[in-house]
């Protein structure tokens, strides 16, 4: 919010929001996410952009909630979840495609590594966007994160029932993160930092995850 009002707007946080039901989408539970898309809707439709601090959530609403309503043969909540996903934006997004902004005002002075996560850079496609942004930043040192769009290994619940697997690569991006020297490693979704800063602090490794959102909305005034 305090990033978006210093660009000049307004921002609206609905209290009656709830999970987007992606976590049920993504397990198989469709008949459970149906209630949850339906809320979705009808919570967001009023506003003219719709904008999540996550690429995953933002994935699951332009590309699964239409699926769900179809799935229970809601064809009006088919083309008002359509209506809500097409003004519905990842951060980086809204700001670079639709706000037409690169240059945020931020001063953020530290040595920091950018992971692009799977949903950002696979289904919304959001390429160098937040990279863009990074870029513009005052007094940051960015370090490009080797094998970088290589998952995590996080996957929400493939965490847990592949978990040799999915510490097996989280070993490995810790391990690019660290060979950049970086003191932080950013993304934009929390699950993903949530996961790596995680591994991160287990090491002790002095190493901190901060979002994308947190570093657009510095400046040398709160630093």
């Amino acid at each position: 919010m305090l990033l978006l009002e210093r660009l000049g707007h307004e921002v609206v946080f609905p209290e009656a929001q709830t999970c987007c039901g992606q976590m049920h989408i993504n397990t198989g539970y469709l008949d459970e996410a149906l209630p949850l898309v339906r809320h979705h809707v009808e919570v967001f439709e009023p506003w003219d952009a719709i904008v999540a601090p996550s690429g995953s959530c933002v994935g699951s609403v332009r590309h699964q909630h239409a699926m769900v309503a179809g799935r229970a043969g809601d064809d009006a909540l088919v083309h008002r979840s359509e209506a809500v996903g097409a003004k519905t934006y990842e951060l980086s997004e809204l700001l670079v495609d639709v706000l037409g902004v690169t240059d945020v005002g931020a001063h953020y002075p530290h040595r920091v590594t950018y992971h692009p996560t799977c949903h950002s850079l696979r289904m919304l496609r959001v390429g160098d966007k937040p990279l863009q942004l990074l870029r513009k930043v005052r007094g940051i040192d960015l370090v490009e994160l080797p094998q970088a769009e290589v998952c995590c290994g996080f996957g929400g619940t493939f965490s847990l029932k592949n978990a040799e697997t999915s510490t097996a690569m989280l070993a490995d991006k810790m391990s690019n993160v660290l060979s950049t020297k970086a003191e932080i490693c950013t993304a934009g979704d929390s699950s993903c930092l949530m996961h790596i800063g995680g591994g991160l602090s287990r090491l002790k490794t002095g190493v901190r995850t901060v979002h994308l959102a947190e570093i657009l909305a510095s400046t040398e005034d709160n630093r």
